[in-house]
């Protein structure tokens, strides 16, 4: 039997890679012949930086401007001229010091930091991943660092979304030219807009921490931002876009003035990895996630997961922290079983910090139940056919 691990990070407690490690140690133990291989697999977030080098990428560590000023050390991957970058990694809501509200300041310069360093090692195709940002600065911190100039009457433009309500000119004569030559793919699964009820201050600043006066503040100051970059030369006119509201603004931005195309976070992780060429053979797909949710199905990595294995013929389980979804939505998604932690610790917080162990134990449980899940490809019957939740012997 040969089993393909393709799982997302468990957030907060085990990378994809630690994820597949704690499974196969597991499935080995009650499933001995079983030949167990694993390919670390994310969304176009925070994960994605791991998929890559899991995939042969190298991993390329700099130190760039972080969400708050500081600097921080930020990792991106490059293979041959292609690099790819974890927009979290530079910018992320993880970075910015607990206690501190960020959501009307935080930058995404170390964003366009990470860019930088990519063309200056001669990459000619960047992958941007966004997902867990801390800023709602419409890529403005991205843009300066590749050159633009954000101008406040005569001084630069001061880092955060709320100072571009000062903005009264933009200056793109700087930009890299490096860009005009680089082909961006913004990974992302996001397709609000730029602005309105679904835009970037309304539906995301407030998961970043910004008060209702702070988010109607931050939409003036994007609409000024949008306001005074359309009209320029080159700059397409995308704020309605799919996508443009991506991580803070910062999709509006990339698509706007770097000319990036947009691309499903989780299609973009299946290139990298080769994902549909090494499930070809597997009897069985094991895929997961942190929690498994009604938003798992609008395109997470799972999902993409559980598409190619059901192209294939091969049967997929899910292993989660928490599932909640029922057995008719996670049998519609193509689940043959799902087995969730808690179903083995309750306790959330005790469950996160003993991740590990208890995926070890789901992989013991796997590798018992193995005989009967892959009978599914088969066209049989197996434990938890409907997609139920895993309950704990």
């Amino acid at each position: 039997m040969r089993v393909l691990i393709a799982s997302d990070k468990f957030k907060g407690s085990a990378t994809g890679p630690e994820v597949a490690a704690a499974l196969a140690g597991g499935i080995r133990e009650t499933a001995p012949d079983a030949v167990v291989e694993a390919v670390a697999v994310a969304d176009g977030g925070e994960g994605t930086i791991d998929a890559a080098i899991g995939a042969g990428f190298e991993p390329v560590t700099v130190t760039v401007t972080g969400p708050v000023g500081d600097p921080v050390p930020a990792r991106f991957a490059v293979r041959d001229r292609e690099a790819v970058i974890e927009m979290a990694a530079a910018s992320g809501l993880d970075l910015v010091p607990p206690g501190t509200n960020a959501a009307t300041t935080a930058t995404s310069r170390g964003t366009g930091e990470l860019v930088r360093a990519a063309l200056d090692r001669g990459c000619t195709s960047i992958v941007l991943g966004v997902g867990g940002s801390a800023c709602t600065d419409g890529g403005a911190g991205m843009l300066q660092a590749l050159g633009v100039r954000l101008w406040s009457g005569t001084e630069p433009v001061a880092n955060g979304g709320l100072a571009l309500a000062g903005l009264t000119s933009v200056d793109l004569s700087g930009l890299d030219p490096r860009i005009a030559d680089t082909s961006i793919v913004l990974a992302s699964d996001v397709d609000n807009p730029l602005l309105g009820d679904r835009g970037a201050a309304a539906v995301f600043a407030p998961q970043k921490g910004a008060r209702p006066e702070e988010v109607a503040a931050l939409e003036a100051a994007l609409a000024r931002f949008a306001e005074l970059l359309a009209p320029l030369p080159g700059v397409r006119a995308v704020a309605d876009a799919p996508g443009a509201g991506a991580a803070g603004g910062v999709g509006y931005a990339a698509l706007a003035v770097l000319a990036a195309r947009r691309v499903p976070g989780v299609e973009v992780v299946q290139r990298l990895t080769g994902l549909a060429d090494r499930m070809a053979g597997a009897d069985l797909v094991i895929t997961g996630e942190g929690s498994l949710d009604t938003q798992s199905l609008g395109g997470k990595a799972p999902l993409g997961v559980a598409a190619l294995a059901r192209a294939a013929g091969i049967p997929v389980v899910a292993v989660c922290g928490r599932s909640r979804l029922d057995a008719t939505q996670a049998g519609t998604a193509g689940f043959a079983a799902v087995y969730a932690l808690s179903a083995l610790e309750p306790d959330r917080r005790r469950s996160i910090a003993n991740a590990k162990a208890l995926l070890r134990r789901v992989g013991q449980q796997i590798g018992r139940d193995s005989a009967g899940l892959v009978a599914l490809g088969d066209g049989g019957s197996g434990p938890d056919a409907r997609g139920g939740e895993f309950t704990a012997p």
